[in-house]
């Protein structure tokens, strides 16, 4: 594990980067980005308190075609993945713990492509700002 200062609107990982680090937010936010027809999209925010990861790629070991940006001055926690999987065979606990954070990750992402289905975008922007009403105050 090696904590970091990292700077603002700058990548922590690139697009085109294969994803081997998870990264735990002590301050600051977060997001996970890529481009659609030249246009830059956010996929997700994480906040204080939250780890991201391109797990797609973290999990494949196949380049990312999305990258992770700080929005704010960032204070991280970056937790090499291979020497993360190798303590699972020696403490399941760390295992259970990582599976359970991928669960309830899995989980919010599902709920997100469901949002989306589900809801139009002023219902999805309203609970955004029941949830997180301080996120436009700190997200450009």
């Amino acid at each position: 594990m090696l904590g970091f200062k990292h700077q603002k609107n700058t990548d922590l990982q690139t697009i085109g980067q294969t994803c081997k680090t998870i990264y735990f937010i002590n301050k600051g936010i977060a997001r996970i980005y890529y481009f659609k027809d030249g246009v830059d999209i956010t996929e997700s925010f994480s906040f204080e308190n939250n780890i991201i990861a391109r797990v797609e790629s973290l999990f494949t070991g196949k380049p990312s075609r999305k990258a992770i940006q700080a929005l704010e001055d960032c204070e991280i926690i970056a937790i090499n993945s291979t020497q993360l999987f190798k303590l699972y065979d020696s403490f399941p606990e760390i295992e259970r713990l990582f599976r359970l954070i991928f669960e309830t990750a899995y989980v919010s992402t599902v709920e997100r492509i469901e949002s989306i289905q589900f809801h139009t975008a002023e219902e999805r922007y309203n609970a955004l700002m029941k949830e997180s009403p301080d996120v436009l105050k700190r997200v450009p």
